[in-house]
């Protein structure tokens, strides 16, 4: 079983600096990813096969058009397996596997938004092609789509050798294994991490342990019983997906959209997670946010707008009915009073303005309808973020994507974060200087 490790980068020197540590866990082959060869060109291929003679490397081109031309650049440079994408036209795809024969190297064709896979792959197979790689693309990763789902239908209308690529981890490795991938195909879940080597020999043990389970099963000898691990809904991994990371991680997965301008907690250390019951109310009025207190269900989060910074709507009480419900937190375009007595109780609140003064209950207002807070549309059911940086609103259509896309973005901060430990400065990882906008 291959692990072959994807280097998606745009510097040369931190790519080389990963796959020495993948290496040392374990990887088998290394891929000058898409993005490194577009940020380098053939000299990212050529040091990677000088660093690393005894290693497979794959030039992940994506040839498109001229298969013979770029397969032969990327033999030449020393790439063993050149990519080719399958929606290709054929007369490319079979230029480039003569180019290959000629130079002794290996074509992989990538699946990717490929509109029938099992029937493309059934006419790769045709043309003569080394390998097919399963392949999801981030962006539709974020939208939920599933690789495993796709490898499962393909394995079973090929005997090409196949690559798995999109999303995989130790997890998914030994899932992709048993559903027939002769390569896994592993890129932020090794490279994005602080302890590359540690990440891939996580998943070559768990490769291991799928192929031992394997040999097992059909030698008779048994297997142990894979635990049942409860499906989640989709409100649930979303929920745990924002609870992993920061408002700035997802205001930058957001292109730095949603953010609740001028709204902040009323005490450190806070973190809050829910979806909207929204109050608009008028200056003076408490009655509608607190009756959204009997609206709310458990894990909500009540977003008033207040009409204004110096009365508040909102204090103890109110506080102690959402905590006794289980309510995630209480996020306020306007004022809150009994600040103590909140902290005390660690419930959260976010809020523009702290005030004594509370007005009368009135009952002017609404419950569960379309609202500014912040300066930020919020709608009942959008997804609300806080803590110490402050407040985001993610629109519920777009949760699940913006939630992984902010886990990417933690993945890539993670790694960052460890090459400045080893002595770089954060100019110096980015090479800022090259990329700096001409």
């Amino acid at each position: 079983m291959i692990i072959q490790v994807a280097l998606d980068l745009l510097e040369l020197e931190r790519a080389l600096e990963i796959a020495k540590e993948s290496v040392e866990g374990g990887a088998d082959w290394l891929e000058a990813g898409t993005p490194l060869i577009k940020s380098e060109g053939m000299h990212a291929i050529r040091a990677l096969k000088e660093t690393f003679p005894g290693i497979t490397i794959v030039a992940d081109m994506k040839v498109m058009d001229t298969g013979a031309i770029e397969v032969e650049m990327a033999a030449k440079s020393g790439a063993s397996v050149v990519s080719i994408l399958a929606a290709a036209d054929n007369a490319t795809i079979e230029d480039a596997i003569r180019s290959a024969r000629k130079y002794g190297v290996a074509v992989m064709a990538d699946i990717l938004n490929v509109e029938d896979p099992v029937e493309r792959a059934k006419e790769l197979e045709e043309l003569g092609l080394d390998y097919i790689c399963v392949h999801i693309g981030i962006d539709q990763q974020m939208k939920g789509m599933d690789t495993l789902a796709v490898l499962e239908k393909v394995s079973a209308a090929v005997s090409t050798p196949l690559a798995v690529a999109g999303g995989i981890d130790a997890e998914t490795a030994a899932e992709a294994v048993k559903l027939g991938a002769e390569i896994v195909i592993v890129g932020g879940n090794i490279i994005r991490t602080a302890k590359v080597e540690e990440s891939t020999r996580k998943i070559r043990e768990s490769i291991d342990l799928r192929l031992k389970d394997k040999s097992k099963s059909e030698s008779g000898l048994g297997v142990r019983e894979d635990s049942k691990k409860p499906l989640k809904t989709l409100d649930e991994e979303i929920r745990e997906l924002f609870t992993q990371v920061s408002t700035p991680n997802i205001s930058d997965a957001m292109h730095r959209k949603g953010v609740m301008h001028g709204i902040k907690p009323v005490f450190d250390n806070i973190k809050l997670v829910g979806k909207a019951v929204t109050v608009h109310t008028f200056e003076g009025d408490w009655a509608k946010p607190v009756e959204a207190t009997d609206v709310a269900k458990k894990g909500n989060v009540i977003v008033v707008y207040a009409g204004s910074k110096d009365i508040s709507p909102w204090g103890e009480l109110a506080s102690w009915s959402c905590k006794q419900k289980g309510i995630a937190g209480v996020v306020i375009d306007g004022a809150v009073r009994d600040l103590l007595e909140i902290q005390r109780m660690r419930f959260p609140v976010f809020a523009k303005s702290i005030v004594p003064n509370a007005g009368e209950p009135k009952g002017f207002g609404e419950i569960n309808t379309e609202i500014k807070c912040g300066g930020e549309e919020v709608n009942p059911g959008d997804w609300i973020i806080g803590d110490d940086n402050g407040v985001v609103v993610v629109p519920n259509e777009r949760a699940y994507e913006i939630a992984r896309r902010a886990k990417e973005v933690w993945k890539t901060e993670e790694r960052i974060r460890e090459e400045i430990k080893r002595g770089k400065t954060l100019s110096q990882v980015l090479d800022l200087y090259t990329w700096e906008k001409r």
